[in-house]
């Protein structure tokens, strides 16, 4: 299979092991939910794992893998306030843990711009 047509599946990986992690170890995750939104953190993690499948499911097949992709772009910049929240909350804790939610921060325009090249891709598809 060309690398083209594995990004898709790649990335529905990517969504579904993020949508498990979401349920599996949600503590982490709930750590990273913005103060400012409303109700319980968990609930915030358990939608967003929910999103993440429904995602997953999407990109994976090829009839919404457009719509899917895009929506998976615009979902990775959603969640940037949790990656900048988690950020501002590691600042005091030793280097390494700090480094790496650092480094969370610009992974998201990568990630974003895969999702968006998934979704170039699957146009003229339906």
């Amino acid at each position: 299979m060309p690398r083209s047509e594995r990004s898709p599946l790649l990335l529905a990986g990517l969504l579904a092991s993020a949508g498990v992690a979401h349920f599996a170890v949600p503590r982490q995750f709930d750590a990273t939910v913005p103060r400012v939104l409303p109700g319980a953190a968990r609930t915030w993690t358990r939608a967003s794992g929910v999103v993440e499948f429904a995602l997953a499911a999407g990109v994976a097949l090829p009839r919404t893998r457009r719509v899917a992709a895009l929506a998976t772009a615009a979902f990775f910049v959603g969640v940037f306030p949790a990656n900048v929240q988690m950020a501002v909350d590691w600042r005091t804790r030793p280097a390494p843990l700090k480094a790496a939610a650092l480094a969370r921060l610009p992974l998201q325009v990568p990630l974003v711009m895969w999702a968006r090249g998934v979704a170039r891709a699957g146009e003229g598809r339906s």
